[in-house]
């Protein structure tokens, strides 16, 4: 029986399913997003929220002349030769093309940017920050989707798609536990996000030595990617993913950014304040971010730091990816501890020394870890203090650093095949972790065309079904900060365009 009937369904309130969501009720669309959690957000809610484009109007402020071939050319270099080379090259130069239009788009809403900042190899600024954050995009669009009447519908689990002659006619779907069925007069949206905590789809498509890695969203479990090929998508590009690599675990408190206003006059104020701030001002507040959401930086073990699990032993070669975070999933609670010397101490304490980047906007050093995630950084004079705060066992430590030392002395091989040993001696001895290893993102998706279709194995539209953000990636490669956020609203602006305008209403 049929419960419900709408226009449009979008399942998935994140990014690109509010931005599809908002743009189809833009043309006149009744919509209906589903959401499987208890509030809208996604990825995109717990992003930075940075936005690569090209030939934006900030740049023409800042007097940069950009060219759209020019940044396809440079998101190109991004990514390893034999990923770019599987790359999805002319709808990745579609996309850039439009994503000026899209930021245009985003800003009617209410929303501020800051930037354009630089990000190499792009060769001129390209990298729009949001502001606050990227929870931004997430409370400016659910606003904007009020104003037009659409319906969102949180703890609503969608089983499965509704197909009658060929065609996606609506969702079947659990909302608070109780079973129905929902139909779609245009079709239906997947903006369910990627499948980086999918531990099965990892497993199947990248090999199952990386099943136990986590994602760094662990709501992200692929379930807009499994609809899309149950109803005979073609998924391409599944083993490719962002990551694995080492992050410190998120803070267990909320942000203060969380209480800044997101969009209208308050967050234009904002930016506005934003822009005009000193340049300590803003490094001080991208630092802060900084040291929440990115990586250490691998040099700081090529320069002799260990890990340490938390039985206080090392556990692999420190240097070599991806085989060190393959171990470390696999270590008790799969985590692990950074130890660093007084010597390294000192060298991660000033440029051109950082353990963690957001190139040319802010670098974090020690300090900066120290005063902003006390939860994840400890210095003290003697080793075992730093152990006792952390739970390490001390014997154990002491054991494996008198190893490590002994082998370092006699120029020994160095245990689990590490090529250098380093000797680590002598305090203030800095502790950094827990560390895990993620997946920041996945880059497989549904093969799509321009109007975020969904296509089968044969190249053939299955009608009534669109796919945007990580369930439409349709093999592109989008390594470089900002470019999955600008798909994202690129896709949902889109799709919420030309499902209004691909076939007319369908009534079964």
């Amino acid at each position: 029986m049929t419960d419900l009937e709408t226009d449009v369904i979008v399942v998935g309130a994140g990014g690109s399913g509010l931005a599809a969501a908002v743009s189809a009720a833009e043309h006149g669309a009744s919509v209906i997003v589903l959401e499987k959690r208890e509030q809208p957000g996604g990825t995109t809610g717990i992003a930075v929220g940075s936005y690569t484009a090209a030939k934006t109007r900030q740049q023409r402020a800042a007097g940069i002349e950009d060219d759209v071939n020019a940044h396809a050319e440079d998101a190109g270099k991004f990514a390893d030769s034999t990923i770019e080379a599987r790359n999805n090259e002319p709808l990745r130069a579609y996309f850039l093309d439009q994503a000026a239009d899209t930021l245009e788009w985003l800003q009617s809403f209410g929303l501020s940017f800051v930037g354009p900042h630089p990000e190499p190899p792009n060769r001129v600024p390209r990298m729009h920050n949001v502001v606050p954050g990227g929870h931004a995009y997430v409370a400016a669009l659910q606003h904007a989707l009020r104003q037009h009447q659409g319906k969102l519908i949180c703890q609503a689990s969608v089983t499965h798609l509704l197909q009658e002659a060929d065609r996606v006619t609506g969702v079947a779907v659990n909302i608070a536990g109780e079973p129905r069925e929902i139909r779609a007069r245009y079709g239906v949206i997947l903006a369910a996000g990627d499948y980086a905590n999918n531990h099965q789809l990892i497993a199947e498509h990248k090999g199952t030595a990386y099943r136990d890695i986590e994602g760094i969203n662990p709501h992200a479990t692929g379930e807009g990617h499994q609809l899309a090929a149950a109803a005979g998508g073609q998924l391409v590009n599944m083993d490719v993913t962002y990551g694995p690599e080492l992050r410190f675990i998120a803070p267990d408190k909320t942000s203060k950014r969380q209480g800044l206003p997101t969009h209208g006059r308050s967050a234009r104020l904002l930016g506005a304040i934003a822009k005009r701030a000193p340049k300590w001002l803003t490094r001080r507040m991208a630092k802060r971010l900084l040291v929440t959401w990115q990586h250490p930086e691998n040099a700081l073990f090529d320069d002799g730091a260990i890990l340490l699990n938390e039985q206080g032993t090392r556990f692999v070669d420190e240097t070599r990816w991806p085989d060190r975070e393959i171990a470390l999933a696999q270590q008790s609670n799969k985590q692990a501890y950074i130890l660093l010397d007084g010597e390294l101490h000192q060298r991660y304490s000033a440029w051109p020394h950082f353990i963690s980047t957001a190139p040319d906007i802010a670098y974090a050093y020690v300090a900066d870890y120290l005063r902003l995630r006390p939860d994840v950084a400890i210095r003290n004079p003697g080793l075992r203090e730093v152990c006792r705060q952390r739970n390490l066992p001390t014997t154990a430590v002491e054991n494996t650093l008198r190893t490590l030392n002994a082998t370092a002395k006699r120029n020994a091989p160095c245990p689990y095949g590490r090529a250098v040993c380093r000797e680590l001696q002598s305090g203030p001895w800095v502790l950094l972790g827990p560390v895990k290893a993620y997946f920041t993102t996945t880059e497989g998706g549904a093969r799509i065309n321009r109007q975020m279709q969904v296509l089968d194995a044969d190249g053939q539209v299955i009608s009534g079904l669109y796919a945007v953000g990580q369930n439409g990636l349709s093999g592109m490669v989008l390594f470089g900060h900002g470019l999955h956020i600008a798909w994202a609203m690129t896709s949902g602006r889109l799709a919420g365009t030309h499902i209004m305008h691909a076939t007319g209403p369908q009534h079964p």
